[in-house]
């Protein structure tokens, strides 16, 4: 039987998703363009090197113009390959990288596969998200690989996801297991959140 959060959880998560599908092709094509400044500032000002950034699916903000331009720059990019086990293994982005279907139909890169202490090297983590708080709490998707790799982590450098300007909200349904934010990019803003200056 599920308990209040989780239910909590999975009713914001069907509202989250149901917004996202009808988001207009419009209206994505402008976030992405967004999102990719956002995080080209952000890499800037962090320095970051070396980076980790998802590949997102079609209702997700646009990664990929980011990842590209990263790639040009100079910067190392790792992006997750889900497991059976909960753990995200990792490769590095290529320029000719092939893409197939992973696990759960995510986009995944086809290469060299890195284990999950991988990303231990990495300057700045940029995950996905459902929906993050004003705390820095964020609402995954429900299957915990971030929340895991996050957790896991002897060093852990800032950690930004990346949602839509209506996904950053006032509070989130949390679990003890459920891992907090550096900050947040959206389409306009990117946003740091005082609460998480431990990391």
């Amino acid at each position: 039987m599920l308990d209040s959060i989780d239910q909590a959880k999975r009713a914001l998560r069907a509202d989250l998703r149901e917004r996202r599908n009808a988001r207009l092709q419009t209206a994505r094509l402008d976030a992405s363009r967004g999102i990719q400044e956002q995080l080209d500032a952000l890499v800037d000002r962090l320095g970051a090197r070396s980076v980790s950034c998802f590949l997102s699916t079609s209702t997700e903000p646009d990664t990929r113009p980011f990842i590209e331009g990263a790639m040009a720059r100079g910067i190392r990019v790792l992006l997750p390959i889900t497991r059976d086990d909960g753990l995200l293994d990792w490769s590095i982005a290529t320029p000719d990288g092939d893409i197939a279907e992973g696990l759960f139909g995510l986009p995944e890169p086809v290469g060299e596969v890195l284990g999950p202490i991988a990303v231990n090297d990495v300057d700045l983590l940029i995950i996905p998200a459902a929906a993050v708080d004003r705390s820095g709490m964020r609402l995954g998707w429900g299957r915990g690989y971030f929340d895991k790799t996050i957790g896991s982590m002897e060093r852990c450098p800032p950690v930004y996801a990346a949602i839509y300007d209506s996904e950053l909200v006032d509070e989130v349904p949390r679990d003890v297991h459920d891992q907090p934010v550096t900050g947040v990019v959206t389409p306009t803003q990117t946003v740091t959140f005082a609460a998480a200056s431990h990391r």
